[in-house]
């Protein structure tokens, strides 16, 4: 077997030639290092996309000569897959090949992992991981060689897998003392410039961005992400919750991404719906009842929070009811980061699940 010394840089080489696959889509992004038996590199690969070859298929297909697989090493960033989807299973090929030895450095959420069927878009189970099905053929599996900076490259995706939903951030900005909007509903701006700014950068990392029918009616946003350098096709994808209508002339009906609407009444159905069509993050900042109703059901992922040092008072908070009637029900964060942004604090946090 190759040694860790030889292992690492073509594991490290396959991140990066995994970085050059699409950031969004129904498919993570992984690259594939083949290894000679002496450790020397014969192929690379990549998965460029849904429907495209996957990694291992890819440099099993760039070989200078395909008998030059046997008894070789696939270097891989995530396990090798074991369903039939737009293209057959990749340990199945590998095996068919003659690879003898298999390393990488995640493995798929395999069984545990909902996956949309590729004609259909109805979520169901994947079958059996694809380490296993490699060594019942003989092939000698190794998993996590460099596994941190492999969950770090599938970020959002590898996150979304094991959920079996899209990951889901929430945000909203108040005052110091938890208002998100005057007594007359008015609310702009609560933050200054570089919050403002900093929230256009949180949206372009999206997939879809989220609101409700209510903030639509009131507010008519055009849910972009206002930087530069993003490009019309790579904006979030707009995502309504609510069953009230867009009005024709909403800027929602010119955002680039044609807007996506859901009935808002089941959330954890709605994003398994939004995960079937192969959304795997969504920022949610559609005013105070779509946040609380996020929160209530236990679906926020990571809370975003910018706090500004001003004092409004009144009835417009900005989370309202969580179901919480004592404060032995209350619901605990954790902070991950506290940042001053201007005038203003930043507060990224995330939910342990616990009250």
């Amino acid at each position: 077997m190759i040694s860790d010394t030889q292992l690492e840089p073509a594991m490290r080489r396959a991140f990066e030639l995994a970085a050059r696959g699409p950031e969004r889509g129904v498919n993570p992004r992984v690259g594939c290092v083949i290894l000679s038996p002496g450790g020397e590199v014969l192929a690379e690969g990549w998965h460029r996309g849904s429907g495209t070859a996957h990694a291992e298929v890819d440099a099993l297909g760039r070989l200078a000569d395909p008998g030059l697989a046997r008894g070789a090493t696939a270097v891989v960033t995530l396990e090798p897959c074991n369903h039939t989807g737009r293209t057959g299973p990749c340990a199945r090929a590998l095996i068919a090949a003659g690879i003898a030895h298999v390393v990488y450095a995640v493995s798929d959420p395999g069984a545990a992992r909902v996956v949309p069927d590729p004609v259909t878009g109805e979520l169901a189970a994947s079958s059996a991981h694809g380490a296993q099905t490699l060594r019942d053929a003989g092939v000698s599996v190794r998993a996590g060689l460099l596994r941190a900076e492999g969950e770090a490259l599938l970020g959002d995706w590898l996150a979304s897998a094991r959920l079996g939903r899209p990951v889901v951030t929430v945000k909203w900005a108040s005052s110091l003392d938890g208002r998100g909007a005057a007594a007359d509903g008015s609310s702009q701006w609560i933050t200054g410039p570089e919050a403002r700014a900093d929230v256009h950068a949180w949206r372009s990392r999206a997939e879809a961005i989220a609101v409700g029918t209510g903030t639509v009616l009131a507010d008519d946003p055009a849910l972009t992400a206002r930087i530069e350098g993003v490009l019309a096709e790579d904006q979030p994808i707009p995502v309504v919750f609510g069953r009230r209508a867009i009005p024709a002339d909403a800027q929602l009906k010119s955002h680039p991404h044609t807007p996506i609407q859901v009935s808002g009444a089941d959330l954890e159905a709605d994003l398994r719906e939004l995960y079937a069509l192969g959304i795997h993050s969504v920022f949610v900042e559609g005013g105070p009842a779509l946040a609380s109703s996020f929160l209530a059901a236990g679906l926020a992922d990571t809370v975003l929070v910018y706090l500004a040092p001003t004092l409004i008072g009144g009835p417009r908070v900005a989370v309202t009811d969580l179901g919480i009637t004592s404060i032995t029900q209350q619901q605990y964060l954790v902070f991950d980061d506290v940042q001053r942004l201007g005038s203003d604090l930043r507060i990224v946090a995330h939910t342990t699940g616990e009250k």
